[in-house]
């Protein structure tokens, strides 16, 4: 399949509206993917305008899924997605299986892909610019790598993958080094879009906007995406008050809880999406879910906003 975007209008596209990054459903039973909830609710986030939908990405549990499982939740979220979203896949683990990643994606219909750190090992900035070099090449859909953990990218590293791979379209940030990323800003300005990418972004949107970060990945989007969009417009409209008010009355206790234990950052938005009545079922180990307390928790704090459509 085609993808409905070119490289660089994808880039345009992404870096234009608050990015969706979706739960992947499992069962209770088997933790199996539960296809016919997960192709609902991508139905039911699509009701929104975003700037993209990032299929099994890091919120969607893509570290515990297998490849073939990958291919059918890209597969699915195209499918369910409305006309002219851009759908994007991702891509990871050492460079043959991130390419193989890279070309399923492709084929069940992607947009574009979003490179994960390669798996365990450590390297140099050589060898990352060779392995996204190598992703770039594979296929004909923009990438977007993802600096965190073992692939932290140096603003010479990216100019040096941009120049050769015109299909290298966006950096997320996972780290938040403020130096590094204003040195990055500043030596590629716009060929790239920049996403961010920490835990809860919404902690860190405000100052990163002033660096070039227009947009980032909201987890909360999957149970609460009305309240993600207000505070999206909040940021990009640069309405300081407003944003301080919605990190007091929800992000930064809902930040407290996601705190407590390892992994959590995945766990307490499928609580939310318990607690709002569209369970994506339980997370897959390595992950723990909530525990009940803290599910309540999680809720009393949802039913403390204003009215959510949800």
């Amino acid at each position: 399949m085609t993808s409905s975007y070119t490289p660089s209008e994808l880039g345009r596209r992404i870096g234009s509206g608050l990015l969706s990054f979706p739960v992947t459903h499992f069962t209770a039973d088997e933790l199996s993917f539960d296809e016919s909830a997960y192709r609902d609710s991508i139905t039911r986030l699509g009701e929104y305008e975003v700037g993209g939908l990032f299929a099994a990405g890091g919120t969607g549990e893509f570290f515990s899924l297998t490849g073939s499982e990958v291919e059918r939740v890209v597969a699915a979220a195209v499918q369910s997605a409305p006309e002219g979203m851009p759908v994007l896949a991702p891509a990871g683990y050492g460079t043959r299986t991130a390419v193989e990643y890279a070309q399923a994606a492709e084929r069940a219909g992607a947009d574009g892909i979003l490179l994960f750190p390669p798996y365990l090992t450590e390297a140099g900035q050589e060898g990352l610019a060779d392995h996204v070099e190598a992703v770039c090449r594979a296929t004909s859909l923009g990438v977007i790598v993802y600096s965190r953990a073992n692939a932290v990218y140096t603003a010479p590293t990216l100019a040096r993958i941009a120049d050769r791979c015109p299909n290298l379209i966006g950096y997320k940030d996972g780290v938040g080094d403020i130096d590094a990323m204003t040195r990055i800003h500043t030596r590629l300005g716009e060929r790239l879009t920049y996403i961010g990418g920490l835990p809860t972004a919404e902690m860190f949107a405000l100052p990163y906007l002033a660096l070039g970060v227009t947009t980032y990945s909201s987890a909360i989007f999957n149970f609460l995406p009305e309240f993600a969009l207000e505070f999206y417009g909040a940021v990009r409209e640069r309405k300081h008050d407003s944003v301080i008010k919605l990190l007091d009355d929800f992000v930064l206790p809902y930040t407290e809880i996601r705190n407590r234990r390892p992994g959590y950052a995945v766990s307490i938005v499928k609580a939310g999406m318990t607690a709002v009545g569209h369970s994506a079922g339980p997370v897959r180990p390595p992950l723990t879910d909530l525990t009940q307390d803290e599910l309540a928790e999680l809720a009393a704090l949802i039913n403390g906003l204003n009215p959510q459509t949800t």
